[in-house]
């Protein structure tokens, strides 16, 4: 049976380069957001993961010339010795801290293989357009650039060993957005390295957390190459992904909040009566996170506790999450919001930016309502993963996210 993950070859950032090159993940900021960050910072990663702002605003990021972009910009940070390539393969130690929290896990190239299988466990479906967007700059830049958050369930063995790996200097550590402080250590120990592979492949299966465009754009780029050669190599580095796994204790989910264009044809009173028909409605001075089946309503300039009148009967681990019962109960008979994935009816926003980000988008008229949520916990996407079942799109934002640039995968 193919190893769940092994050791790699990291393309990586100086000691001192590193607070120029780290990076927020490319899909948490847009285009505008992204130019902004990296004004002034030749170096940020954010020039080869979302190079269309090195043209003209309003340049689309899909077209050639943005991922040849990407390509050199890549290119030139290692002809410039900005990045360096490690010598021989190794596990990598990871850390964040944010704040109080702090999380350690370990970096890996994640095998495809068991990414088929079902051994490395999707929860959630993805888009065809940024599937392909991820596709397209993996091939130019012949290289994974973006980690795939990963959880294991504890392992008390593992663990101990990750502390062992960190108890020395970092070789890398960079301050990143929301003042979170990523640190890595090169595990080249010879017997650490051969016991963390142990541990890992003890596991029996990791679970995505975050990152399934780039996963599933990596395993269209290994099938790809697969059916292209003649004598396909198992061993070869594009049958494998780039990954940091966590212990699922240790990893943070945030709120993933909706925004609605519109109430479907509906006045505010009569919208509120027909939530009024499933929820318990009742009007409240403040924002408040809410608590588990419960939501928090946003419209007209006031604040609304929505509770579930009718207590949960399906054993479905997927129909028992907080998100479906928002969209079964209320997006999809009272506002018309079928699929989610489509609709541009519906946005989406990161619990990061906080329950006010919801009320600007309202206030300022680019939302008619806007909805919060209660995040899922691990063990509920765990049990939905296990089920092979997937959540609904946009169920879970995990927070801290890990950076771009401190660590790429090459496809030699």
């Amino acid at each position: 049976m193919t190893a769940l993950v092994r050791p790699f070859a990291a393309l990586r950032p100086l000691p001192e380069t590193a607070a120029a090159v780290i990076a927020p993940p490319y899909d948490v900021v847009d285009a505008e957001e992204a130019r902004a960050l990296a004004a002034g910072r030749p170096h940020s990663f954010l020039h080869v993961s979302r190079p269309e702002i090195d043209f003209a605003p309003g340049t689309s990021p899909y077209e050639d010339r943005v991922y040849a972009r990407g390509a050199e910009n890549l290119a030139a940070l290692v002809r410039n010795r900005v990045l360096e390539r490690e010598v021989r393969p190794c596990f990598y130690a990871y850390r964040m801290t944010m704040g109080t929290h702090v999380q350690t896990g370990i970096a890996a190239a994640a095998s495809v293989r068991a990414y088929e299988e079902n051994r490395i466990r999707k929860h959630e479906l993805t888009r065809p357009d940024k599937e392909t967007d991820r596709v397209r700059n993996m091939e130019a830049l012949n290289a994974q650039t973006g980690p795939v958050l990963c959880a294991f369930r504890s392992s008390p063995a593992l663990e101990e060993l990750l502390r062992e790996a960190t108890s020395l200097k970092p070789l890398l550590e960079a301050e990143g957005p929301h003042a979170v402080v990523h640190s890595v250590w090169s595990i080249s120990d010879e017997h650490l390295g051969t016991a963390l592979a142990r541990e890992l492949g003890a596991l029996g299966e990791l679970y995505i957390a975050d990152g399934h465009h780039r996963s599933a754009a990596a395993a269209r780029i290994a099938a790809a190459r697969r059916a292209r050669s003649k004598t396909p190599d198992p061993a070869a580095s594009h049958e494998y992904f780039l990954t940091v796994a966590f212990p699922s204790t240790s990893l943070r989910i945030r709120d993933y909040n909706r925004v609605v264009t519109d109430l479907n044809g509906q006045s505010v009173a009569a919208f509120l009566e027909r939530v009024e028909r499933t929820f318990e409605v009742t009007r409240i001075a403040a924002a408040a996170s809410p608590e588990p089946r419960s939501f928090a309503l946003y419209v007209e300039g006031h604040w609304y506790r929505l509770r579930a009148r009718a207590k949960p009967t399906t054993s479905d681990p997927v129909a028992r999450l907080d998100v479906s019962l928002l969209h079964r109960e209320l997006i999809e008979p009272v506002l018309g919001i079928h699929d989610l994935r489509t609709d541009r009816r519906i946005d989406f926003v990161g619990g990061i930016r906080g329950l006010g980000a919801l009320a600007e988008r309202v206030d300022s008229g680019r939302a008619a309502a806007a909805f919060a949520l209660h995040p899922p916990s691990m063990d509920e996407l765990m049990t939905v993963a296990d089920a092979g079942l997937l959540m609904p799109p946009k169920s879970t934002w995990f927070e801290p996210k890990l950076a771009d640039g401190l660590l790429t995968h090459v496809l030699d």
